[in-house]
């Protein structure tokens, strides 16, 4: 007869996310993740097949958690200039409040891309999804006369994407949310 697990496993993977996030997939290891996690070794394969598997989990919780929240501020603004500049901000803010560790998508495609097939999917999935989501308030944006038609939504959008992944990595190596925040006003010129 099968035992029962006896942890929270959605609480294991936000865990694990933080230790990953703060240390990388290969600065982190096996008994890293049993110590902080307060399981044992048994339980993280039964739970999750292995590393990989709890590393797949702990990016899957990234997306749901802090790369929806990116999205849903994109709903939240007035005009799409105002919702993106605080979308740019709140991210910067992010990681530079959470000690200067970027993003853990980005972080994870300099670690393990292009070797990491299955990391390489949900980092493409996450920004596939944002850049579909700023296309979107973008073309809504060119209608109201928002934004400038000079360029298309998708390549603005895009634009915008790549920007956001350099700040989050130039966040980890200056973790100063006043020195990157004015970069976003030079970014939403892009806009006009």
């Amino acid at each position: 007869m099968a035992r029962t697990r006896e942890f929270d496993t959605e609480a294991a993977v936000g865990r694990a996310m933080e230790l990953f996030w703060t240390r990388g997939y290969e600065g982190t290891s096996v008994r890293d993740l049993t110590q902080h996690l307060g399981i044992g070794q048994g339980s993280l394969y039964a739970a999750f097949g292995d590393k990989d598997g709890l590393y797949r989990a702990a990016l899957e919780h990234y997306r749901t958690t802090f790369a929806a929240a990116a999205l849903r501020t994109l709903d939240e603004g007035a005009d799409a200039r105002s919702a993106i500049r605080t979308m740019l901000v709140e991210r910067v803010r992010i990681a530079v409040e959470r000690g200067g560790r970027g993003c853990l998508l980005v972080n994870a495609a300099c670690e393990r891309l292009p070797e990491d097939p299955a990391t390489g999917r949900i980092v493409r999935d996450v920004l596939a999804a944002n850049k579909d989501a700023l296309a979107d308030v973008l073309r809504v944006a060119v209608e109201r006369g928002e934004v400038s038609p000079r360029h298309a939504p998708h390549t603005l959008a895009a634009f915008l994407v790549t920007f956001l992944n350099g700040l989050l990595v130039s966040s980890k190596i200056t973790p100063d949310a006043g020195a990157l925040e004015p970069l976003v006003e030079v970014a939403l010129v892009a806009l006009d």
